[in-house]
Order: structure tokens, then C-alpha cells, then sequence
């Protein structure tokens, strides 16, 4: 018997191991709450510094929770009719309240194509802030406590409850994604409802946009990271007339990024993580990143070599002559020769952006984003 024990205690941890391996990667999304179910409480912090449980909306007669996040483009699509929503019903006691869900682990760049921020607690103030949030807007990432109690699909994914905190509607805010073809239909119908004591004629409906991304559920951005990690880095020659049709840029039909650094610039090089992540969050939409090196032809391998540490992927040259002077002239005579320097180029040739010295990320992404040519809906 001793014998047996001490076997099974051996293999135990091992045992442990691939169970939990195993519960991880095939572990169902949560149940979403039921008509007639209680609101769970929670207890969360808002962008605003202060903290939220259920018991501070105990005065309104109707309390809307929503589940919706900074990065999904359907969520966005939303933002305006929720802030609309807010407003027009806040005279009637109805509170609101926005929680985002995702754990920024699951979140991968390339699912930012259509924003210009994550899902992080300071991208959420930076967000609300940008769009005067009447409501508060609560961090749910790091336990998920709420989201695993409520159970929401996707973002966005609305829950009302009456004066008692009993759940009478759940789902979309109205069936219509694009901005300025919906104004909330559903859940002011929902509303409305209730406020009148009322049953609600459709309580539960299906609801579109971005899955909640699960702290268990992780596994696709490892895997993605990892790729990005093998794309070969390289780099080529480029001549003055070479310089000059990436500036026309007439032909890609991309949104054209472009960045003059050397490896000698200590700005450059602060910066250039930034340029990597654009790339990575804008690539799979019309939009490239290029680099040009300043440094001179000596300096190639150096530049190579503090490109694969970047893990740029993205398309990189350097400038085949020694003559810097011929290089700022075919990029814009109006430069005056200061590295960094960095345009931002439509199809065609309109420059929209150009600044020398670094960037400011976020202003760039939220540039990039807005831009005809990108935009942040479907």
C-alpha cells in the first residue's frame, strides 16, 4: 500500500500538469445570466479613481450594464449611441455602467487594426476622456470577476435590470453596426419597458462584435508573437530615384509610413519600438511601414543587425550613397536634415503627416486610424 502511495504521489504533480493544460485550452466561455436572474455584484475600478460595487446605482430604477472595450471596431460603432443613451435617460433615473472585460494578455496587436489603443486601465482613461464618457467605465481585466459572473458574449453586450437588480433584458444595444443607421432601438425599448413596469416583448437577442478575449485564451497571441518573431528581417538599397517613388507612393494603394532614422541617433533608436508595433497593429490593413536608413554604407551590417532585434518585418532600407545631402533633398526639400523624420503618405502622394523629430505614438495611431484610407468600423 505504502508502495502504491508513493507512486501515485510521483506521478501526481504530473498528473496536475496535464489536467491543467488540458482545462485551460478547451475551458468554455461562461454561461451569460439568465431572464430572472439576479445581478451579480462586483466590485471594480473606474477611470475616474474611484471604485464601484452594485449597491452604489441602489437608487436608480433601472440599471444598464454593459460590456464593451476600447479596441473592438463594433464597439466603437456604439460608443455615440451609448453616450446618447446615457444622456437622454439620465433625467429619468437610469444609470449607467460600462465595464470592459478583456485581459490585454489575450489581446494581440493585430487585433488593434481598427483602433488606435488597447484595452489596458490608462488606455481606458485616455478613452474616456477622448469621448466624455457620461457613465462610469470600469476595469474588469485582471480577475475578469464580473465578466465570469455576467457572462458576456461579445462587445458590446448589454444587461438591464429593474429596481430589484432582476435581469429582464439581455443582449444588443440595436441591429444596425454602422454609425448614424441606429440610435439604440433595442435596449431604449428595453428600457422603457421596465421603467413602465412592463414585460419586455423580445428579452433576450444575439449579439455581433468582438469575443471577449479570456485570460485562458492566450494561446493565439503566443503563437502569433512567436511567427512574427521568424519573419525574416531584411535589408536593401534604395537610390535617390528609389526614395523619391516612395514618397509619389502611386502604386500601393497603402497608407505609406515612412521613417528616416540611422543607428547613431539616439531618438531613432528610442523610438523605432514604437514604428514596430504600428506595423504589427496596421498590417493587415492598407497600410506599410517603411524605414530608411541615413547611416552609411559601412555602418550596413550594424543597421541590420539592430533591425533583427527589433524584429522588423516590415520592408527597410538604406541609402546606397554616402551623400546625406541628396538623401533629405529626394525625401522633401523642406526638410532641414534632422534625423528622426517621419510622413505619413495617402495613395497618390498627399502627405498628411510629415515632422522631424520623434513622434508621438498615440497621436500617430490615432491618425492612422482615422485616415480615409484605414477608419475604425467595418
Amino acid at each position: 500500500m505504502k508502495k502504491l502511495l508513493k507512486i501515485i504521489f510521483a506521478f501526481l504533480p504530473v498528473v496536475l500538469y496535464v489536467y491543467e493544460g488540458y482545462s485551460q485550452s478547451t475551458r468554455p466561455d461562461p454561461k451569460t445570466l439568465g431572464i430572472g436572474q439576479r445581478a451579480p455584484d462586483f466590485s471594480l475600478p473606474g477611470v475616474d479613481g474611484q471604485s464601484y460595487s452594485l449597491q452604489d446605482f441602489n437608487k436608480s430604477p433601472v440599471l444598464v450594464v454593459i460590456f464593451s472595450c476600447n479596441h473592438c471596431p463594433t464597439a466603437q460603432a456604439y460608443e455615440e449611441r451609448i453616450i446618447s443613451f446615457a444622456k437622454d435617460y439620465k433625467p429619468k433615473g437610469v444609470a449607467v455602467v460600462m465595464i470592459s472585460p478583456n485581459d490585454i494578455n489575450a489581446l494581440n496587436y493585430s487585433e488593434l487594426g481598427y483602433s488606435d489603443m488597447g484595452d489596458s486601465f490608462e488606455d481606458m482613461k485616455i478613452r474616456a476622456d477622448d469621448k466624455g464618457f457620461p457613465f462610469p467605465y470600469l476595469y474588469d481585466g485582471d480577475g475578469q470577476k464580473a465578466a465570469l459572473a455576467y457572462g458576456p458574449v461579445a462587445t458590446p453586450h448589454c444587461f438591464v435590470f429593474d429596481k430589484t437588480r432582476i435581469l429582464r433584458y439581455a443582449g444588443r444595444i440595436d441591429g444596425s453596426e454602422k454609425p448614424g443607421t441606429g440610435k439604440g432601438e433595442d435596449l431604449r425599448n428595453a428600457v422603457n419597458a421596465v421603467l413602465a413596469g412592463e414585460s419586455v416583448k423580445i428579452p433576450v437577442t444575439k449579439v455581433f462584435g468582438c469575443s471577449i478575449k479570456w485570460s485562458w485564451k492566450d494561446e493565439y497571441t503566443k503563437r502569433l508573437y512567436k511567427q512574427w518573431a521568424e519573419l525574416p528581417v531584411t535589408l536593401e538599397d534604395i537610390d535617390v530615384n528609389g526614395v523619391r517613388e516612395l514618397i509619389k507612393n502611386t502604386s500601393s494603394n497603402k497608407l505609406r509610413l515612412i521613417n528616416i532614422w540611422a543607428t547613431w541617433c539616439g531618438p531613432c533608436i528610442t523610438e523605432f519600438p514604437d514604428f514596430v508595433i504600428i506595423d504589427r497593429m496596421y498590417r493587415g490593413r492598407p497600410f506599410e511601414f517603411i524605414s530608411v536608413s541615413a547611416d552609411k554604407q559601412d555602418r550596413r551590417d550594424d543597421v541590420l543587425s539592430f533591425l533583427k532585434t527589433q524584429q522588423a518585418s516590415n520592408k527597410n532600407y538604406i541609402f546606397s550613397k554616402d551623400d546625406v545631402y541628396e538623401l533629405i533633398e529626394a525625401v522633401d526639400p523642406d526638410w532641414q536634415g534632422g534625423l528622426p523624420y517621419t510622413m505619413l503618405i495617402e495613395p497618390g502622394g498627399k502627405i498628411v503627416y510629415k515632422k522631424q523629430d520623434t513622434i508621438d505614438p498615440l497621436a500617430m495611431k490615432k491618425l492612422i486610424v482615422d485616415n480615409r484610407y484605414i477608419g475604425r468600423y467595418y
